[in-house]
């Protein structure tokens, strides 16, 4: 495990901020040779491998793994780990998109419903200009048409995929089909199109900077009640473990 990471329920979580993340995924779009799968963690994601060893082992697998929630965050720095926030997928989007523009690196929307990812791209191409959009592409689609989809973004030219067709579909659509793709870096962002296309609201600043994210989600949408149960079990999954209650799972399997 590299040395600036910390292990959480047997998941890889890499300490660094999203000003270093940028910089790494952007190294990886400017090699030829790379083919690196970004993951945005979230604390739904690591209670949902704790059931499915296949995605914990996707997940650890990928070339950066993001903290994306309060949770994570709180327990990382528990654990030692110097990060002092998260690096979510609304914001990673916008930075990476931002560095693209200076060096013209052509990047991929993939996912949401119709119209979704286009105007995810309009909107960072409006505010980075010179952005350069290889394509965008809806998340409606079936496994038979993975293949053709591959090879669509491959033939564009992209160098950056930007996948949001939530977890854990994208991670697994990365970990199968990115290489095919020709992109030198491959990221799930989950439903951060729908929210910088302005489909759905984000948080003002206040709730973010409390760390109420997740709270002001779940009050504008009250459907989500079912998801954030997630957060009960990880709390008490994280004290077992940290009580020496639970056996830790392994990060090192091979995919």
């Amino acid at each position: 495990m590299p040395a600036d990471a910390v292990e959480i329920l047997g998941c890889r979580l890499d300490a660094i901020d999203a000003r270093e993340a940028t910089a790494r995924i952007l190294a990886f779009a400017r090699d030829p040779a790379a083919h690196a799968q970004v993951v945005t963690l979230g604390t739904e994601m690591v209670v949902y491998a704790q059931n499915d060893e296949l995605f914990r082992r996707v997940v650890n697998a990928c070339a950066l793994s993001l903290c994306d929630t309060v949770g994570l965050l709180a327990v990382a720095r528990k654990r030692g780990a110097e990060l002092d926030e998260r690096v979510t997928g609304v914001e990673l989007l916008d930075d990476v998109c931002a560095a693209a523009a200076r060096e013209r690196l052509p990047v991929y929307f993939f996912g949401g419903a119709a119209g979704v990812a286009a105007g995810a791209a309009a909107a960072l191409a409006s505010r980075h200009p010179g952005l350069p959009v290889a394509g965008t592409r809806s998340g409606f689609f079936t496994d038979a048409e993975s293949g053709r989809i591959a090879e669509s973004i491959r033939t564009s030219g992209a160098r950056v995929l930007f996948a949001g067709l939530g977890s854990p579909r994208q991670e697994f659509w990365l970990a199968e089909h990115l290489d095919a793709t020709g992109c030198g870096a491959g990221i799930g962002v989950g439903g951060s199109f729908d929210v910088i296309a302005g489909r759905v609201r984000r948080a003002p600043v206040a709730w973010r900077r409390a760390n109420a994210e997740w709270l002001y989600r779940l009050v504008s949408e009250p459907a989500r009640w079912r998801r954030q149960l997630a957060l009960p079990r990880f709390v008490w999954l994280v004290g077992l473990e940290s009580a020496g209650l639970r056996h830790r799972k392994g990060t090192s399997e091979p995919t």
